[in-house]
């Protein structure tokens, strides 16, 4: 029988937290490769003015995630128990919460996302881009999304189980695996190399949604053969444990109502650039939703980890030490953050060149957004590092009341502000979004520092 890693709940904090984190900043990194590759044979390959492929690519991608991190709410639930249960070394229930959020997913997806996602895309878009060559070419990459992009999620939901679990080297091997099939199939497809037609925007949202599928069935296929520590349910039913999805919607919908403000700010952070129009739109695709994606690649792994080693020391009965943790995560995060900001300051040119962003006035636009970011990127890594912590220990409520704060009522105001008084610039709205994550972080460090939210309970009764 498999066993718990017992060095995530005792020895040392650097090597629990090391342990960790490294497969999933590697899997962070690498899952997010394949969309750089995709911008990057997009600008060279997909004929637009002002890199219009590339916005299309970034504003879709941005509407979509708020329906990603809605349903991610239930996969945040599930990793908080599953954590909690492993510290506990409870193997049984952990497999029963993987199964019925898994069911509950499916259903979602399947039954309300995909069909109102694909009716709702057109006037989605046209809530955030007036830009029609944009809309041309991302009204349906967003469809296919929605329509197919069940797999997809479903890989974001074993990551977090098996990484909650104390296992995150399977999450890395399997999202390897995505990655290349996807590049491979982007590539192909984006190009039209060979016999393969040449589909652009909608090569790269085919390589996305079909990559995925061949990581889940591996994923299956280890837990039904006993490979990993979550087994097959005792009991199989189609009907979802309501107990158990009371309790995991519960901790994880202030999660996933935090995910849907941090987005939904930027979907009206994207109204206001595309009122600068679509070369404002590609520098913020490439530089804040690519280039900027690498310091929150390892960030959200740092995020990750930090949940995982706070909710198992909390489950094992030695809080502190995962509190501990947490500021390990935190100063690993700042050394990567201040890494990649210096590269946005040094090679400028480069970097916006591997996306033919060298034109004016996107190149301008993006180099000026590249220095704010370099100051940004501190921040948000962080934060994120905080914020797992917060997560981890069941305190969901608190970044989800900060995120509005911050990302709804400080990035949104700043920037309406000079919008209505007809001032509004880039510069404008790249400081804005530096202003917004500074906020964030000292208002995540005030809390963090208090001791009330270690404590918060967790009702469990109903499962045992």
């Amino acid at each position: 029988m498999k066993k718990f890693d017992a060095e995530i709940v005792s020895g040392s904090v650097l090597r629990s937290v090391w342990k960790l984190s490294w497969p999933v900043i590697l899997l962070n990194l690498t899952n997010g490769v394949h969309s750089f590759v995709d911008h990057i044979l997009i600008g060279r390959y997909v004929v637009s003015e002002n890199n219009a492929a590339n916005a299309a690519v970034g504003v879709a991608w941005q509407v979509f995630l708020v329906v990603v991190v809605f349903v991610a709410s239930i996969f945040h639930g599930m990793n908080v128990l599953v954590a909690r249960y492993s510290g506990r070394r409870e193997q049984d229930k952990i497999s029963e919460v993987t199964y019925h959020s898994f069911l509950a997913a499916i259903y979602i997806l399947l039954g309300v996302a995909a069909p109102v996602g694909y009716f709702l895309s057109p006037w989605l878009l046209q809530f955030v881009s007036a830009d029609e060559e944009v809309m041309g070419h991302a009204l349906s990459y967003l469809r296919i999304l929605f329509t197919c992009g069940t797999p997809l999620f479903l890989v974001f939901m074993f990551t977090g189980a098996f990484h909650a679990s104390g296992e995150p080297k399977i999450p890395l091997v399997l999202g390897i695996l995505s990655t290349v099939l996807n590049i491979i199939i982007s590539f192909l497809l984006i190009t039209g190399f060979g016999p393969f037609p040449a589909l652009g925007v909608i090569g790269a949202a085919l390589g996305t949604v079909i990559a995925p599928m061949f990581s889940v069935t591996i994923a299956l296929m280890l837990i039904m053969r006993g490979k990993v520590l979550i087994k097959p349910p005792k009991k199989y039913t189609l009907i979802p444990n309501w107990d158990i999805l009371r309790i995991t919607l519960r901790i994880g919908i202030p999660s996933g109502i935090q995910g849907v403000l941090l987005n939904i700010g930027g979907v009206f952070l994207l109204v206001f650039v595309a009122s600068l129009g679509a070369a404002a739109q590609a520098a913020y695709t490439i530089c804040y939703a690519q280039l900027f994606a690498v310091i929150t690649w390892a960030s959200f792994g740092l995020r990750a980890a930090s949940a995982t080693v706070m909710g198992q020391n909390i489950g094992a009965g030695n809080p502190e030490r995962g509190k501990k943790a947490v500021g390990v995560a935190a100063y690993l995060g700042i050394g990567w953050a201040l890494f990649i900001g210096s590269l946005f300051l040094l090679f400028p040119e480069f970097l916006l060149g591997l996306f033919d962003a060298v034109h004016e006035p996107v190149f301008s636009y993006g180099k000026s957004l590249l220095n704010y970011l370099s100051l940004s990127g501190i921040a948000v890594a962080v934060t994120l590092a905080l914020t797992g912590g917060l997560q981890g220990a069941g305190a969901t409520k608190i970044p989800m009341y900060i995120a509005f704060l911050t990302q709804i009522v400080v990035l949104l105001g700043f920037c309406g502000f000079f919008f209505i008084m007809d001032a509004l610039t880039t510069d404008i709205v790249w400081m804005g979004i530096l202003v917004s994550h500074t906020s964030r972080l000292f208002l995540t460090y005030l809390v963090f520092r208090t001791e009330s939210w270690v404590h918060t309970q967790v009702d469990f009764s109903s499962m045992d």
